[in-house]
């Protein structure tokens, strides 16, 4: 008997411990919401006066879009070692899409937006926040990821800390259209590929045209000139969710830029360009009903919540070429 209660209350016990980890999971894998990047930038200055400081409203909102990855609830999930944490998978795709827009931002900020020509000085604030990023998304210890990435967040104060100084002027940043449209390029090739990612939900054959409109061009190794590519089941979801960070992180950031490059893409013509890619990106970041990502088929039964994924964000890259192309126009 007393060899009875004992196996019934380790079952309990077991059950009331997999329901916590389970209630506790589906909270943790709330995503952010989206936030007033005008409004957010205005209440952490000092002054009106410095949102208006070139530079100001770009690198406080990727100061604000690192913090919301990293205090969500849960806190930041990819390098979690123990449940429930562990045993999540959306948000820490999730997470890798935001992440990789940071990096991207970031890295743009060091050698484009704080640099006036190719022979200019590098900001020695970006030249160390730049790097932390990079850190390994799952490391957990010697560095952690969260503490490297808080000391990329530090380096941008630092750095917009020189904005907003007129007596240092040590750190600059640069609102030109050639610096815009050199970020614009590295946001098209990640939004291509997700595009494609999400567009082989449902797999497809396609041509090889990595060689296309240059005859003398070559490759390393040979490719077929037609395969069928599909996602696999597994990878579903986090595709999707990849994408959905990505797409949540690049929002804010082209919010910020629509604030920032507000006189250069007026004078290029491109503003509405612009709101119309904000437009696109809001619809990536709708709330998904289902408890799961859906595959069904092209006109199927069910939803395909990949391919209606990967429509926005075709439309949105579509939408950004335009913009380059303006951009690059005199």
């Amino acid at each position: 008997m007393k060899q009875y209660l004992n196996t019934k209350t380790i079952s309990a016990t077991v059950l009331i411990l997999f329901l916590l980890f389970g209630l506790i999971g589906v909270y943790w894998s709330v995503e952010p919401d989206t936030f007033d990047v005008r409004q957010s930038v205005a209440a952490t200055a000092e002054n009106p006066t410095q949102t208006e400081v070139p530079g100001y409203t770009v690198t406080t909102t990727l100061i604000l879009v690192t913090e919301r990855m990293l205090d969500k609830p849960g806190g930041y999930l990819s390098n979690d070692v123990m449940p429930p944490g562990l045993f999540l998978d959306n948000m820490p795709a999730w997470e890798y899409g935001a992440l990789e827009m940071i990096r991207d931002l970031s890295l743009s900020m060091r050698k484009d937006f704080s640099r006036s020509q190719s022979q200019s000085i590098e900001s020695p604030n970006l030249t160390k926040a730049q790097p932390e990023f990079n850190v390994n998304s799952r490391s957990w210890a010697l560095p952690s990821a969260e503490s490297s990435y808080r000391n990329g967040i530090k380096a941008l104060k630092a750095y917009r800390a020189e904005l907003v100084d007129p007596t240092r002027g040590d750190g600059q940043f640069y609102t030109r259209a050639d610096n815009l449209r050199d970020w614009l390029k590295q946001v098209e090739k990640r939004l291509g590929s997700y595009s494609q990612r999400l567009s082989a939900s449902v797999g497809s054959s396609r041509m090889n045209t990595d060689l296309a409109g240059d005859k003398n061009a070559r490759q390393s190794t040979p490719t077929v000139n037609e395969k069928v590519v599909k996602t696999s089941w597994w990878k579903l979801d986090d595709n999707f969710y990849e994408a959905r960070g990505a797409t949540w992180a690049m929002l804010h950031f082209l919010k910020a830029v629509e604030i920032e490059f507000a006189d250069v893409l007026e004078d290029k013509n491109a503003l509405v360009s612009l709101r119309q890619i904000i437009r696109e990106l809001e619809a990536t970041q709708q709330t998904v009903w289902s408890p799961m990502i859906l595959n069904g088929d092209g006109f199927g039964m069910m939803a395909n919540h990949s391919l209606v994924m990967a429509n926005y964000i075709s439309r949105a890259n579509a939408a950004l070429i335009e913009l380059t192309e303006l951009l690059n126009q005199g």
